[in-house]
């Protein structure tokens, strides 16, 4: 069986201008990094037609470690629209190097539903994410720059500053540091950590910023820490701000590339959906809606995680609804809810799977909260057997929902075009009726209860001493009208990774309350979830190379 590297490689990519063409963009308006990549103006966004072009979120059940192929899902359903005449364009995040040397692999699809070029989208791509950590890492120098500099010293007390560094890598040993060691001229001693560059504040940011001004401004708003007579202090404070944006200047723009049948995609920023919003920036999404009549576009992990955050902070801020929503499910990740051991998951086990289907129905609940109508993409494995499948299928007809078996890895557009047809039905149904789960005016811990009650199944919240300290401190810098982006595992709909299936009657567990003020949300963190990952026991990175002629071996 071919790998996805082995068939990208097939593929005679089209020249970005000949993409760029199909969504009537001028090859004078590409700024480009060689023949397959562009970036592209942020003045092709039009307001108008915004509001006419459809969107339809692809989100997911509750996923096994290795991911239930969301991503996949998206692009082949982004060709099989094209092949229906629908001038389409998928919407995606960035791959971050963490999970590409970690345990998922890249973030670019599969088969013959991925974007292309693979191995440079994986890998550095046009430099969006080290531009981010760079700006990040450039505040974190200014801020410790200051507490060295007494004459212009703003009295930052070193105990009371969030701020960390990031890098896009997974290295648990950086997540708690002392830094400034080894004599006065070396800094000032402080506690300090890093987390992964997919959880900084400027990449929360980038991702919902209108503009280079909203960029600026929501930059010089970050929360840095208290002087020592209790002031809060901000970015702005330090003139941050300016040098930040310019280290951005390209990053701002989103990126356009082709799937592997040829057709425009626009992939733009990298969250994470556990530990951050886990979409693709607004201004990448508002570009497509502009260029294309349907954009596809995917938010991370489960519905419970990405869509939430979709739904409840990304459409308010960037005035945009979808028409539809494709959950995806797969065999293997209901075998797993059903109890099914992980290695063996491929094995065929139609009881594990039955009782695995309360996960699903937990996900399809969650889009009715927002008005939405869903159509269950159920992506096919070659381990998959007839039996299992009939009886996903068989489940979701007893619901009154529609689902479709898509083979997309192993045909494909041409896998989704019972899948696009579904979509085109609902969304020409006008079935959907999107509101959020909750109004951003709420107190802040009626919100966090809102989503762990209805979304999450939970009983109730618990918060600890810290979380508690946190609340306070919220509300004395009058934050408490931000909306809430929760960290927690991705593993299950609980914050306990164990509990899977359909958990009932546990309490949520907030630990801590991360400011994210310039980005816009507050961050509830719940359970052991960290923001910085580690590697597992196996990382990916061990069978990637490369060899003379340049050619990159490993990736998946």
């Amino acid at each position: 069986m071919p790998t996805d590297l082995d068939i990208a490689r097939k593929v005679q990519l089209k020249h970005i201008a000949d993409v760029a063409a199909q969504l009537d963009i001028p090859s004078d308006d590409l700024q480009l990094y060689g023949k397959y990549k562009a970036k592209l103006p942020l003045d092709l966004i039009d307001e108008e037609k915004v509001a006419r072009s459809k969107l339809i979120l692809v989100s997911a059940i509750s996923p096994t470690p290795a991911g239930e192929g969301k991503t996949t899902v998206s692009i082949g359903l982004s060709q099989g629209l094209n092949r229906l005449g629908k001038k389409t364009c998928v919407a995606l995040r960035e791959p971050s190097l963490g999970p590409v040397f970690g345990i998922k692999g890249g973030a670019t699809g599969g088969g013959y539903s991925q974007v292309l070029p693979m191995e440079d989208i994986n890998l550095h791509f046009t430099g969006d994410f080290s531009a981010v950590e760079k700006a990040h890492n450039l505040l974190s120098a200014l801020v410790d720059n200051n507490l060295h500099q007494r004459k212009r010293s703003l009295g930052i007390d070193p105990r009371t500053i969030l701020w960390k560094r990031v890098m896009d890598m997974n290295d648990r040993s950086l997540r708690h540091l002392v830094i400034g060691l080894g004599g006065r001229t070396q800094g000032v001693p402080r506690e300090a950590g890093f987390d992964i560059t997919a959880a900084s504040e400027i990449m929360a940011i980038l991702c919902l910023s209108s503009g280079m001004e909203d960029l600026k401004k929501r930059m010089g708003n970050i929360f840095i820490g208290f002087t020592y007579e209790k002031e809060p202090v901000y970015a702005r404070a330090l003139k941050a701000q300016g040098a930040m944006a310019a280290l951005l200047k390209d990053a701002i723009k989103p990126n356009l590339v082709q799937t592997l049948e040829g057709y425009p995609a626009i992939i733009h920023g990298g969250p994470f959906a556990n530990i951050a919003q886990g979409t693709n920036t607004i201004l990448a999404t508002r570009m497509a809606m502009s260029l294309a009549d349907y954009v596809v576009t995917e938010a991370g992990f489960g519905f419970d995680l990405g869509g939430e955050k979709f739904l409840d902070i990304k459409c308010p801020t960037a005035r945009i609804a979808p028409q539809a929503v494709v959950l995806v499910a797969t065999i293997r990740a209901l075998k797993y809810h059903g109890g099914a051991k992980l290695k063996e998951l491929t094995l065929p086990d139609p009881e594990a799977v039955s009782r695995g289907l309360v996960n699903l129905e937990k996900h399809l609940e969650n889009t009715q909260h927002y008005g939405l109508k869903p159509v269950v993409a159920l992506n096919l494995f070659t381990s998959d057997t007839e039996e299992e499948v009939n009886i996903v299928l068989e489940h979701c007809k007893s619901l009154g929902v529609d689902a479709v078996v898509a083979d997309v890895w192993g045909q494909g557009g041409a896998g989704a075009e019972d899948l696009a047809k579904a979509v085109v039905r609902i969304v020409e149904a006008g079935e959907s009726r999107f509101q959020p789960l909750y109004d951003w005016s709420w107190p802040v811990e009626k919100k966090i209860e809102t989503i762990a009650t209805r979304i999450y199944g939970a009983e109730g919240v618990e918060y600890s001493s810290t979380a508690k300290a946190d609340l306070r401190r919220i509300a004395k810098l009058g934050l408490e009208e931000l909306p809430v982006c929760i960290a927690k595992t991705q593993k299950s709909l609980s914050d306990n990774a164990k509990l899977i299936g359909r958990p009932e009657g546990f309490t949520l567990s907030v630990r801590q309350i991360e400011i994210a003020a310039g980005a816009g949300f507050l961050v509830p963190i719940t359970g052991d979830i960290m923001r910085m990952p580690g590697l597992p026991a196996l990382p990916a990175a061990e069978g990637i190379d490369i060899d003379e002629q340049g050619n990159i071996s490993g990736l998946f």
